[in-house]
């Protein structure tokens, strides 16, 4: 009867019992290890990776290769630049130098007065001649290495090319008019190398009627982004 069961029926089902949990806990590993195991990746599946990731992996080259490209270009560019604003702009202390040995040439000749240039003496003509072609032969050297002499005259006074050194009343000019020279300015390229010393009208309408050359607007324009 169930009631009275032996001891061995008893430590066979205890032995039943533990072979049980053992098949269990041992499944249980198995399942553990094969989630542990990676899938077995579909081989299309595994093409279409290999290629997206060679793809990602040349635009990322490509994307390098421009930006190296474009810095190259810009030092390419930035050293023409210098190289360039270095072969102009290297005489300029020298050119500002050659200008006050001009403005003296200039002075000695206004220096000769009227009178004895009528007397007409032929020595005295022939030293006023000299310097007069020694001006202009130092003004033409300068000119073929990029120095030019601005015409300020009934330009609107700019300061980036003018020194205004008086004004003059006058209604019948336009404000701000340059009207007289003291001194004559010099551009190196697009750079001042020495503003013109000039008188500026006063009392006129406020606004410049005269119509400005195309060269002064680009040399106003330049000066701002040397």
């Amino acid at each position: 009867m169930p009631g009275n069961r032996s001891h061995e029926d008893e430590l066979f089902d205890d032995l039943q019992a533990e072979e049980e949990r053992l098949a269990e806990e041992e499944q249980a590993e198995l399942d553990a290890i094969e989630a542990d195991q990676p899938r077995e990746e579909d081989p299309i599946e595994a093409m279409h990776r290999i290629i997206e990731e060679l793809q990602a992996e040349n635009n990322s080259h490509k994307d390098k290769l421009l930006r190296t490209v474009a810095e190259m270009e810009n030092l390419r560019r930035r050293t023409a630049k210098d190289v360039a604003d270095a072969k102009s702009y290297s005489t300029a202390n020298f050119a500002r130098e050659m200008l006050n040995v001009s403005d003296n040439l200039r002075r000695a000749i206004d220096a000769v007065p009227e009178e004895a240039k009528a007397a007409g003496d032929e020595g005295l003509m022939a030293l006023i001649e000299g310097v007069e072609m020694t001006e202009r032969s130092m003004i033409n050297a300068l000119e073929k290495n990029g120095v030019k002499k601005l015409q300020p005259i009934n330009e609107k006074f700019d300061p980036n090319f003018h020194q205004a050194m008086f004004e003059v009343q006058n209604p019948d000019v336009p404000n701000n008019t340059v009207v007289d020279v003291i001194q004559d300015g010099y551009i190196i390229g697009q750079r001042v190398l020495r503003p013109a010393m000039v008188g500026v009208a006063k009392g006129g309408p406020k606004t410049l009627k005269l119509k400005e050359t195309d060269e002064t607007a680009a040399h106003a324009e330049d000066s701002t982004n040397p």
